[in-house]
């Protein structure tokens, strides 16, 4: 195939082709490469707005004018592998007005009597490129997104119940591979507790056409727990029938964490709040309480003469004050434990500060024939304040011998575990138990006595919970009456 001067066909036999080849909306080059010869149609002239012969038909010109730099290399070596198929490839050339625009270019390679030629045709698809720009921008935009949000996509054939997932459902999933999941398997990586809902949703969502939206915890591929949303939109068809399930999936653990740790964090202070209007309330009656009974004893001293009376009411009087001020002693234990939260916390032995408590406590376990097991090879050490841990220690162990039971010698079992990042302390005894049916609520409430112990003032296991919730913790009682009680002690 060749052209006439004027890049125009010749021959009879080909003077159809040649005005089809003239007209169409793709240029036609040649190159022959043993006479150097460049011929262009007037398709190719028309492709990039020049009219025929208006710029230099060369190789050079091609090269250095009209291809753009960076495609050189790929042209030069597409046309190296053409044939009598087609190498194809896109490159961008200089059009007369717009700058360069993409076109496809299609090289042959032929033998023929002049010499070995290569020829070609290029087609503009420059708006094709700019759409294909535009959709691959959008894709980016779209999956940055989704990458940001921690979300993807997901959607499954009714009929089928075939699955398919967008690839950040699998980074959510953790999977290293993209490998096709059933919708049982999908499913089998929530946590048991939680597979049910999910069950449960889709199967309504299929069968009624329900939509859902539910927060669930999920175990990775990699083991890593974690919240996600799980969220889905019934398709419907023409009869109303859920053909397709489509929804999103988004991995939420930092944001429901921190919604966990901030709602925990308000029981905390509400919490405190409400101890705090206990506390006012305590010191109010308390205080009143004494206030009232010494100066009712002051007013039956100065109305007696007799020297026998006044004798017995200042001995009351000192009995009120003794009162007073083991009341201000208690007040003020309760202040110190608010005001020496910031103090700086050490590591803590627990072995050795328990040995500490039972060394100051010897005449008193020996007088209860008290048995005492220990084991802290569970967790051995804790960043404590250290004299609120032995604190602890004493009044749960006095606690513990003081509330033995009368027909039995006491056995007290203090032990620690560990449960991800809490460690807990756990004081068992076999002791006289409390109702907690009965005083369930007032077993850590200042001055709350649930025996008739003489020694019994209410105020250490009071003094032991505001220790505790201080630093963070928590503490539990499970008791029954002639059984025993355990106290279960969250300290971080």
């Amino acid at each position: 195939m060749s052209f006439q001067e004027g890049q125009k066909y010749t021959g009879g036999t080909m003077a159809h082709s040649a005005h089809v080849l003239n007209t169409i909306d793709v240029g036609i080059w040649e190159y022959n490469i043993t006479t150097k010869k460049v011929i262009w149609s007037a398709g190719f002239y028309k492709n990039l707005g020049y009219a025929p012969c208006e710029i230099d038909c060369s190789q050079r010109y091609f090269f250095d004018e009209l291809l753009y730099y960076k495609d050189r290399d790929t042209f030069i070596n597409t046309i190296r592998h053409a044939s009598e198929e087609p190498a194809t490839t896109q490159i961008r050339l200089l059009t007369k007005k717009c700058g360069y625009h993409w076109f496809e270019s299609k090289a042959y390679k032929t033998e023929t009597e002049a010499g070995t030629v290569l020829y070609g045709i290029i087609s503009n698809i420059n708006e094709y490129k700019l759409l294909e720009y535009q959709a691959a921008e959008n894709s980016f935009l779209c999956a940055e997104t989704n990458r940001i949000a921690k979300m993807g996509g997901w959607e499954i054939q009714t009929e089928s119940m075939s699955l398919r997932l967008s690839k950040e459902i699998y980074d959510i999933y953790e999977l290293d591979a993209q490998v096709p999941l059933s919708v049982e398997e999908a499913i089998s990586f929530f946590e048991p507790a939680y597979r049910p809902l999910i069950i449960d949703a889709i199967d309504n969502a299929v069968k009624y056409c329900k939509p859902y939206d539910m927060e669930l915890l999920f175990r990775s591929a990699k083991n890593n727990l974690k919240w996600v949303k799980a969220k889905g939109v019934p398709v419907l068809d023409k009869y109303g029938k859920c053909v397709v399930l489509r929804g999103i999936f988004q991995d939420i653990d930092s944001i429901k964490r921190r919604g966990i740790n901030l709602q925990s964090s308000i029981n905390l202070l509400d919490d405190q709040n409400k101890r705090l209007q206990n506390f006012a309330y305590i010191v109010s009656h308390n205080l009143r309480s004494h206030a009232g009974n010494l100066k009712f004893m002051v007013n039956l001293y100065e109305e007696t003469d007799h020297k026998s009376d006044r004798d017995e009411i200042f001995s009351h009087i000192k009995t009120i004050s003794n009162s007073f001020n083991a009341t201000m002693g208690h007040l003020d234990e309760i202040v110190k434990i608010q005001s020496e939260i910031g103090r700086e916390r050490k590591p803590v032995n627990f072995e050795k500060t328990f040995n500490n408590v039972l060394s100051a406590l010897t005449t008193n376990i020996a007088a209860a024939n008290a048995t005492i097991n220990a084991d802290f090879s569970s967790c051995k050490q804790i960043n404590y304040i250290p004299a609120y841990l032995e604190s602890i220690f004493q009044n749960l162990l006095t606690n513990a011998l003081k509330y033995k039971h009368p027909d039995r010698a006491p056995v007290i079992n203090c032990y620690t575990k560990q449960s991800g990042n809490h460690i807990y302390l756990i004081f068992e005894d076999n002791g006289v138990g409390i109702d907690m049916q009965r005083y369930g609520n007032d077993v850590f409430g200042m001055y709350k006595t649930f025996h008739q112990n003489p020694d019994s003032q209410g105020i250490g296991l009071f003094i032991t919970r505001n220790q505790v919730e201080a630093l963070g913790g928590s503490i539990k009682v499970e008791s029954t009456v002639n059984v025993g009680t355990k106290f279960t002690v969250r300290l971080v």
